[in-house]
């Protein structure tokens, strides 16, 4: 019999569940179909996603099928959990090619278990849903003082930030996710982030109500640094899953430069090792857990031809000091640049203000001279030269 709930919480996978004695023993009686939604507000998944993948493949592996609900209807309301204010409101274009982005990274990640997963979604049956018959088949068992008291409208209102009626309408939506996943595909389990509880909660109440049928509900930790600061951000913005958005070396790198603190978790939750192997790799060297945390999360995400590429590149650049595998970025030969404008017309750093604190607090160097001057200029002279941007981004300057 495996204790699922120990599994999760052993991996740092589990924030909370409903009735978990139960929802155990319902894992180990049969195979399960479960589902986690993802709303299409961006053109690819961010690292913070990859917890709630971690827990998908921790079920999948043993057998429960997954279905990743491709939030296209929820999408065009606006999901008012965990946020300060509204989202912006896609167009219906932008969100079929989110959506059809979303399949081809899920269908890499799970490449191996393709048979465990199916993809739906919501608009096939939100978009098609009467107000008034959705009145009447959930109004009467939704409480509003009940809706009032989930965390993600109470911080809101708490605020005095304003929620709109259209955001309000979310969670019923997703509970109708649930009511309808439950019905018909006899969908058991939703997991989602851990400020999703009350939407997930609301669904169940439905589905007991409606469906008359017990249904659970399990979420996951944000993922965090050991001070508590949400993971998945650079000085470049954030740290997309997807190879063509965030190449795999710099994928590597964001891995490779973790706190010390946080590589034990990150490994439990990111890789297969037994929790012994991560123990003794993370006590003997911590780099070389580093090193084994950045090869895994890449190979997972992207491939392991990937990891080795990255991997090696990273060697050849700090451990051989070898600079002729890194990155170029090019200039005309005629045309000076102010090193300010080098760094932000190349989106090397996510602002211009990001810019401006690099270069005056000293990270910036060119072939290791310090640079605190943003109007500092670089000609073809420079050419060949090493620009160096914190303490792991190295770029080699090229005048055409």
């Amino acid at each position: 019999m495996i204790d699922y709930i120990q599994l999760f919480k052993d991996r740092n996978l589990f924030n909370q569940c409903t009735n978990d004695e139960e929802l155990n023993a319902l894992l180990n009686k049969k195979k399960i179909t479960f589902y986690i939604g993802f709303d299409a507000t961006a053109d690819a998944l961010h690292a913070g996603s990859l917890v709630q993948l971690r827990a998908i493949k921790s079920l999948i592996k043993h057998g429960h099928k997954a279905i990743i609900l491709l939030g296209g209807g929820t999408t065009k309301i606006g999901d008012p959990s965990g946020k300060d204010s509204a989202r912006r409101i896609l167009n219906y274009k932008e969100i079929e090619n989110n959506i059809n982005n979303f399949k081809k990274i899920f269908e890499h990640y799970f490449r191996e278990h393709k048979d465990k997963i199916i993809f739906i979604n919501n608009d096939d049956w939100l978009s098609n849903l009467n107000y008034i018959e959705l009145l009447r088949d959930l109004g009467s068992h939704l409480s509003i003082n009940r809706m009032l008291t989930f965390e993600s409208v109470k911080e809101r209102l708490k605020r005095e930030q304003s929620l709109s009626f259209l955001e309000f309408n979310y969670m019923i939506l997703q509970s109708y996710d649930f009511l309808h996943l439950n019905k018909n595909h006899d969908c058991e389990l939703q997991i989602g982030g851990s400020d999703q509880w009350g939407n997930i909660v609301l669904g169940m109440e439905i589905i007991s109500k409606i469906n008359k049928k017990n249904a659970f509900g399990l979420t996951t930790p944000l993922l965090t640094t050991s001070t508590g600061k949400k993971m998945g951000k650079t000085e470049q913005g954030a740290v997309w899953i997807d190879s063509n958005k965030y190449s795999s070396y710099d994928f590597y790198q964001y891995w490779r430069n973790v706190d010390d603190s946080d590589v034990k978790k990150l490994l439990l939750i990111f890789s297969d090792l037994e929790k012994e192997e991560i123990n003794k790799i993370t006590s003997e060297d911590i780099n070389v857990a580093k090193k084994k945390l950045a090869y895994l999360v890449t190979a997972d995400c992207h491939s392991e031809e990937s990891a080795n590429e990255a991997e090696n590149k990273a060697i050849s650049i700090f451990e051989k000091n070898n600079f002729d595998n890194i990155d170029v970025i090019e200039f005309k030969s005629k045309s000076d640049i102010k090193i300010f404008e080098a760094i932000t017309s190349q989106n090397l750093v996510s602002s211009k203000s990001e810019a401006k604190r690099l270069i005056e607090g000293g990270a910036v160097k060119l072939d290791d001279v310090q640079i605190k001057d943003i109007n500092k200029l670089i000609t073809s002279e420079d050419n060949g030269k090493i620009l160096k941007i914190g303490k792991k981004k190295l770029f080699k300057l090229k005048f055409n």
